[in-house]
């Protein structure tokens, strides 16, 4: 898509990937991203306490949405972002492109590197219904962490599920979804719209 349009915005270049696309008035396409903003406002949503200063972030896996996610909490000055990835070379490379608050972890330390964060995210596919289980360990994560999860099917995952039983704050990954939305219809229709009680209830319900 990004080779495909006339224009791309900052965030979706640095993401390196665009979600929604605007036909201008002389006919020419602009394309956005729309994920970082979805992905913190349902952070805001349902863990309006957190803060991207707070501490640490970890990000299990480094594909398109962990993108976004390093993204967004490098704008939010998140002091340090432990990204761990079933291969490596992947990590690495979102160190070399977004510098050195990105630290660059092997798959095996994904449960030790929760020591001390403020923040743990799951961009991978790990979880979701038909994939496998997302193997985790909560042992070492403070209680005062967030847990939250892109994968909305099922929308409590494992990872969500024990980190609720343990105490800890979750963001489930329906809110990314339905946040994105919101600044589209904005830009399509010129009215930002809320997400209702309704629609989200709506979307449980089919999951």
């Amino acid at each position: 898509a990004l080779a495909m349009v006339d224009e791309v915005d900052d965030l979706a270049a640095r993401v390196g990937a665009g979600n929604c696309c605007i036909v201008r008035p002389d006919g020419s396409l602009l394309l956005r991203n729309y994920d970082v903003f979805g992905y913190f406002a349902s952070i805001e949503e349902q863990a309006p306490e957190w803060r991207a200063a707070s501490g640490p972030a970890l990000v299990l896996g480094a594909g398109g949405a962990a993108r976004a996610v390093v993204v967004g909490l490098l704008d939010r000055g998140a002091p340090e972002i432990r990204v761990a990835n079933r291969s490596g070379e992947r990590a690495e490379a979102l160190r070399d492109e977004f510098g050195g608050r990105v630290t660059p972890l092997p798959w095996h330390e994904r449960d030790e590197a929760m020591a001390g964060v403020s923040l743990v995210v799951n961009t991978t596919s790990l979880g979701m219904t038909g994939q496998p289980p997302l193997d985790v360990r909560l042992d070492a994560l403070p209680l005062s962490a967030v847990v939250s999860d892109a994968v909305y099917n099922p929308l409590v995952t494992g990872i969500l599920a024990a980190a609720k039983a343990r105490g800890n704050a979750t963001v489930d990954g329906l809110g990314m979804l339905l946040h994105q939305a919101r600044p589209a219809f904005r830009d399509w229709w010129g009215v930002m719209p809320d997400v209702m009680p309704e629609q989200r209830a709506s979307l449980e319900a089919g999951l």
